[in-house]
């Protein structure tokens, strides 16, 4: 199931950075600036929902890291779960089996970065698109809901990512808010 908190202005962060377990506080307590400590925060809290709703959990989960860096869950290795964040919006999926999950803002695209991540193909479909805006970042929340589901991260060529990937993928664009969130399961 797909959770999302897309109105981050709306909490008090300290309270909110009390009710984190001590490693996430110290993760969200890294980011410079507030907009990226409620961001984390919010994605955090939204894992804490998922996993007491779906499963009655009520202790803060604590991670551990695969190779790549991608977390699970320390003592329920059967929940799988990935977590996301933009200026706009934090999301979180929780799943019965491997899933990955990211949200962009809609903003300008650049050419030299639809250059550099997209293939021939894809950036045709940009480029021919009424909103190559959407569409660029329709396919960038793809792409990384495909990586983050392998746990691989951004560690090969993007243009790549999704070339032979046959599972399907859903993107919501929620325009009305600013932003746009894939899933790949």
């Amino acid at each position: 199931m797909i959770y999302i908190n897309d109105h981050l202005g709306d909490f008090d962060l300290d309270d909110a950075l009390a009710r984190l377990s001590e490693q996430r506080r110290e993760q969200a307590l890294r980011f410079k600036h507030e907009a990226g400590r409620r961001q984390s925060t919010a994605a955090y809290l939204l894992l804490c929902e998922a996993l007491f709703q779906e499963y009655g959990i009520t202790e803060k989960p604590v991670f551990d890291y695969g190779p790549h860096g991608k977390p699970f869950i320390i003592g329920h290795p059967e929940i799988f779960f990935n977590l996301s964040h933009c200026r706009e919006a934090a999301v979180c999926v929780l799943s019965e089996a491997p899933v990955g999950i990211d949200v962009e803002s809609i903003r300008e695209y650049k050419d030299t970065l639809v250059r550099y991540t997209m293939n021939a193909d894809e950036m045709a479909q940009i480029l021919g698109s009424d909103r190559p805006d959407v569409a660029f970042i329709s396919l960038w929340t793809r792409k990384e809901a495909v990586l983050k589901l392998s746990g691989e991260g951004i560690s090969k060529d993007m243009k790549d990512v999704l070339l032979g990937y046959n599972r399907p993928i859903d993107t919501f664009v929620v325009e009305s808010r600013g932003y746009i969130y894939s899933v790949a399961r």
